[in-house]
């Protein structure tokens, strides 16, 4: 992984919405998806490790990790 993250440039903005989810009274995107918008190799494990070096930088609103009812739901729909 290199130390800049480079968004997908043919990814349009519908798509982007279809990816926001409203979870806790807030809108959120998966770390999967955030992945896959970032084109990461290692999947979300790059999304996550940069988070952690960086964890000054995000409040603690957001992120969070689901339940496993609320990750149940997200894959039921």
């Amino acid at each position: 992984m290199t130390n800049n993250l480079i968004l997908q440039e043919d990814i349009n903005e519908n798509e982007i919405k279809n990816k926001i989810y409203h979870i806790r009274g807030k809108d959120v995107m998966l770390d999967s998806d955030l992945a896959k918008l970032y084109k990461c190799t290692n999947g979300t494990k790059d999304i996550n490790k940069a988070v952690k070096r960086n964890i000054d930088r995000f409040p603690d609103e957001f992120y969070f990790r689901l339940t496993k009812d609320e990750y149940d739901y997200l894959c039921s729909r």
